[in-house]
């Protein structure tokens, strides 16, 4: 797996792009003998481990694409493509299906059901997991549960980590494009100034949070860009702001988007502007499932003992595309320590100087086998 992973991660590709990492699953998964179907969402690999033809259908999942960053490590295995580095985990993430992929095609008795392995592009871009459920990987036979993990470089090699219920958040793309009338900057009054209008709009969906909200519900209003007006002396008739809403739960979602587009367009119009709001979904929020993620913890603890099993008090307001499985099936995601302070692998995902213990893949492997082994024998 070592070898794997670092050949891997010397050839990062960045979401789509995924050719080479793809072929070289392929070339591995028919070394083991497992049936696979190539080319869902493009880059996409789907591999199917048959039992005895009964029981239920897990799938597993590894996301493979890389990042836009510059691999700033000096090691052996440094990223050979300039401007571009698994600064995410993902070469780990995929080389341990692999790695799980041929313990299960060496077990003497037969699987008490089917095992899909899931080798999914484009994570950091364009939520890939759409693609793969779009292509029928969920469905032909149906997966009753799935199961996914992720690095995690705040936890030690050795220890997992855990969140019941909400995970991680949703997140949509905001643009709200304010319309005025131009008019000479000595003379406002002859025209409608969206400049002034845009800061009204701005102060309204900040305060959806603060008063709209049930205050026991996370949510984050982002207003990350503003642009508008074409000199200092002239009146703007046009603004865009662009930024991102997040939230915990997707009810909660739709009271906020809903409320951003009430907002927005009744504060422009009160200024005299008009608002234009586009909102483009971008991922679903990451819901666990108690049942599910308790066999994780059950396994775990087994594995590495209860002191090495952290159960997480918050949930994270990033995003991961695994919410678009969990809203089609049960499953559960988790997260594995690799962080080593003796060996100064200490940095956090998305940074140029990103590793992993590479000891930490043979714990996922090990969870990830025992996962899929509960399901299709006890539930």
């Amino acid at each position: 797996m070592i070898d794997i992973r670092r050949d891997l991660h010397q050839h990062p590709e960045l979401g789509l792009e995924e050719h080479r990492t793809s072929a070289r699953i392929q070339s591995l998964l028919a070394e083991m003998g497992v049936e696979f179907r190539a080319g869902l969402g493009g880059t996409g690999v789907l591999g199917l481990i048959r039992g005895d033809g009964r029981g239920k259908v897990v799938a597993l999942r590894a996301d493979m694409d890389a990042l836009p960053l510059e691999d700033q490590k000096e090691v052996e295995y440094k990223s050979k493509v300039p401007g571009k580095m698994h600064a995410c985990g993902h070469d780990v993430h995929t080389t341990m299906l692999l790695g799980a992929a041929r313990l299960l095609m060496e077990r003497k008795d037969p699987l008490p059901g089917t095992v899909k392995l899931l080798f999914q592009p484009a994570e950091e871009t364009v939520g890939g997991a759409k693609l793969l459920i779009e292509d029928g990987a969920l469905e032909n036979p149906p997966v009753d549960a799935i199961f996914g993990l992720h690095v995690d470089p705040a936890l030690d090699v050795g220890r997992i980590g855990l969140h019941y219920g909400q995970r991680n958040a949703s997140s949509d793309d905001l643009k709200i494009i304010v319309h005025g009338t131009s008019a000479h900057g000595a003379y406002p009054w002859e025209g409608v100034d969206a400049v002034v209008a845009t800061a009204q709009v701005i102060n309204a969906i900040q305060t959806i949070v603060s008063r709209q909200i049930d205050a026991r519900e996370a949510v984050v209003i982002t207003v990350g860009m503003i642009n508008g007006g074409t000199q200092g002396n002239i009146v703007a008739d046009r603004v865009e702001l662009v930024g991102t809403v997040r939230c915990l739960t997707q009810e909660t979602r739709r009271l906020v988007l809903g409320q951003i587009l009430k907002r927005a367009e009744g504060a422009a119009r009160g200024m005299g502007a008009r608002a234009e709001v586009i909102i483009e979904p971008s991922y679903d929020p990451v819901v666990n499932d108690d049942h599910l993620l308790g066999i994780v913890r059950s396994n775990a603890q087994e594995l590495l003992g209860e002191e090495n099993v952290v159960v997480f008090p918050k949930p994270n307001m990033g995003v991961e595309d695994f919410g678009f499985y969990l809203a089609e099936t049960r499953g559960a995601y988790y997260s594995l320590g690799v962080r080593n302070e003796e060996r100064g692998i200490v940095n956090q995902v998305h940074h140029g100087l990103f590793d992993v213990d590479e000891s930490a893949m043979a714990y996922g492997v090990a969870l990830q086998i025992l996962n899929a082994l509960a399901v299709l024998t006890q539930c």
